[in-house]
């Protein structure tokens, strides 16, 4: 079930964040995964701003185990901000365990309809082009890479390369909405 996040959910979308950077140690990646999940703070803003949206579990659901997020059923998360009048994946992270079930992509379709909703032509976002679960994934979803990204994006890929991680190819990418 996907539901608009909560205050009280914060702690765990931080949980998420840092048990889904995790996986990019396997391929080299520490940088990621080393990377501090947004604090606090800024994760309540997304959620008070109506641009957070969360995952999860019914108790009656698929068992997680331990990768549960801290007990509360959440298994992924996603938060969006608005980037060249578009909306903009921010941040879209799911437990490793629960990978491969398509809640990352129910996410995003969700972001999809809020977008539609509002008018919004397209989503974009950036992403390591050759990550498996990454650019060729995104790819999957109907999102094409932009040669000629707009202020924004720019903006998001110049402040990706101060922060380090640019160790690997990194794209900006957007998908069409139709009926917008």
């Amino acid at each position: 079930m996907i539901r608009p996040a909560r205050v009280a959910d914060v702690p765990a979308l931080r949980e998420i964040e840092r048990a889904a950077g995790e996986t990019f140690r396997e391929i080299g990646l520490d940088v990621v995964a080393d990377e501090e999940p947004p604090p606090a703070a800024v994760l309540a803003a997304y959620v008070v701003a109506g641009r957070a949206w969360v995952a999860e579990r019914s108790a009656g659901g698929t068992s997680i185990g331990a990768e549960r997020s801290a007990g509360t059923g959440l298994v992924g998360y996603l938060i969006a901000d608005l980037v060249d009048g578009c909306a903009h994946v921010e941040q879209v992270s799911v437990l490793p365990s629960q990978r491969g079930r398509r809640i990352g992509e129910g996410l995003v379709e969700h972001l999809a309809g809020w977008a539609r909703d509002r008018g919004l032509p397209a989503l974009t976002l950036t992403t390591y082009r050759d990550v498996p679960w990454n650019g060729p994934h995104w790819v999957r979803l109907g999102f094409r890479e932009l040669i000629a990204p707009g202020p924004g994006l720019r903006a998001i890929r110049e402040h990706e390369a101060a922060r380090g991680l640019d160790v690997w190819p990194r794209l900006a990418m957007r998908r069409e909405l139709a009926g917008s």
